[in-house]
């Protein structure tokens, strides 16, 4: 379902329209989703908008008074980000006592709506997301640390707000806790658990720290000595009336992709624990992961899963977690005693800092490698540039931005037994 449609269908629950109703709507839109959720809000009869700000990870093609569009920065944030965020908190406090902030998040949202904490500046903060992902931190851990080098996520934006505060959420989140409203967007309407001492921790690690910007260091260790605020906690006396919805994740991608493989004629199933930790690991279970989901079905069959992984980039190639994980997959795609398929895409478009969003690999990808005298799998796999090795054998997906983000996808199909 496109984000319009969750928008919309969201929005016919009568409890969320009396929690809007009573006054004018201000409205905050943050991330990959934006441009459709907003378009799903304008064609509903929720209103008056009293002013709006929303960013995305392009141009957009918004141009709806009192709503401004800003293209930002994704995985990093830039000025346009730093500028949206600062009009959010703006927006939220200049809001009608007994109007409704309606804030919709999607994934992305935590770095194309950027407010760096007092003390730490925008490039302090860019590199600190760049030193993360480099490392392969998980996106929880990375949040954590987001959000406590921020005056709008960890619940700030909430509590800048003088009205009630509706969120509607697409997750791309998987774990700890799946669709964790704390962790989309890294909270910045909801309550956080984390703390200044878990985000010193996470940025204090041997392999990090060495390159973290020492102002990052600095204010982390302040706050986990308790001389700046911590982050919304349930105990504050200023939270507003809120609620919070998610109406999109990785679980309609899978029943969509279920429902039309079963269209076409296959036999179906999941694997319903999402697909997580490092790429590499990952991918070279899947295929026998899958393999045991369908021992029990006849025919063609087709296995549908999701998640996130990570890919710690140590080689010299650009990453892209999906890629790493269908090479990751090639041998034992090859050992699959039938002709099999997998392919594993990012919902959004786009894996990892690559112009593809994932790759297909099957059980022909190693001996057409050898026809092409391509260097071993493993010798890719070492230098992180799955890239190359399937765009040399035409097998990466390019579909461009999506406009939606639920994580990542995996499909699989066989031929059967």
């Amino acid at each position: 379902m496109s984000p319009s449609r969750l928008v919309q269908a969201a929005l016919d629950d009568s409890s969320v329209r009396r929690f809007i109703a009573g006054g004018p709507v201000t409205l905050i839109a943050a991330g990959k989703a934006s441009e459709g959720m907003v378009r799903g809000l304008l064609d509903t009869s929720i209103g008056p908008f009293e002013r709006g700000v929303a960013v995305g990870p392009g141009p957009g093609t918004l141009a709806t008074p009192p709503i401004a569009w800003y293209a930002g920065g994704h995985p990093l944030p830039n000025r346009t980000s730093l500028d949206a965020g600062h009009e959010a908190l703006r927006c939220a406090a200049e809001m009608s006592p007994s109007g409704c902030l309606v804030v919709l998040l999607s994934g992305g949202a935590s770095a194309l709506l950027a407010v760096p904490l007092e003390g730490v500046t925008l490039s302090q903060k860019i590199e600190a997301t760049r030193v993360l992902l480099a490392a392969g931190v998980p996106i929880h851990e990375l949040n954590c640390v987001r959000k406590h080098l921020s005056a709008i996520k960890g619940g700030w934006l909430a509590r800048a707000g003088a009205g009630r505060v509706l969120t509607l959420a697409i997750s791309d989140v998987v774990g700890p806790v799946e669709d964790d409203p704390a962790v989309i967007g890294s909270g910045p309407t909801v309550v956080d658990q984390t703390t200044f001492s878990e985000a010193a921790e996470i940025v204090g690690r041997p392999r990090v720290r060495a390159l973290m910007p020492p102002g990052v260091i600095d204010i982390l260790d302040r706050g986990r000595e308790g001389h700046l605020p911590e982050t919304l906690k349930a105990s504050s006396p200023t939270l507003s009336e809120t609620m919070y919805r998610v109406v999109g994740s990785r679980r309609q991608a899978m029943a969509g992709a279920l429902s039309s493989a079963r269209g076409l004629g296959y036999a179906v199933t999941m694997l319903e624990n999402p697909v997580v930790g490092e790429a590499r690991v990952a991918g070279a279970d899947h295929p026998r992961l899958a393999a045991e989901a369908t021992r029990h079905l006849t025919g063609p069959v087709c296995v549908v899963s999701s998640g996130e992984t990570t890919v710690t980039v140590s080689g010299r190639g650009r990453g892209g977690r999906n890629q790493e994980l269908a090479l990751a997959a090639a041998s034992e795609m090859s050992r699959f005693g039938t002709a099999a398929v997998l392919a594993s895409v990012g919902t959004d478009g786009v894996d990892g800092p690559t112009d593809a969003a994932g790759a297909v690999v099957d059980s022909t990808t190693l001996s057409r490698a050898a026809s092409l005298a391509l260097a071993s799998s493993g010798t890719y796999l070492t230098e992180n540039d799955a890239h190359a090795y399937f765009d040399r054998l035409g097998d990466l997906i390019r579909t461009g931005p999506t406009g939606t983000n639920v994580g990542d996808l995996q499909v699989l199909v066989t031929a059967g037994r």
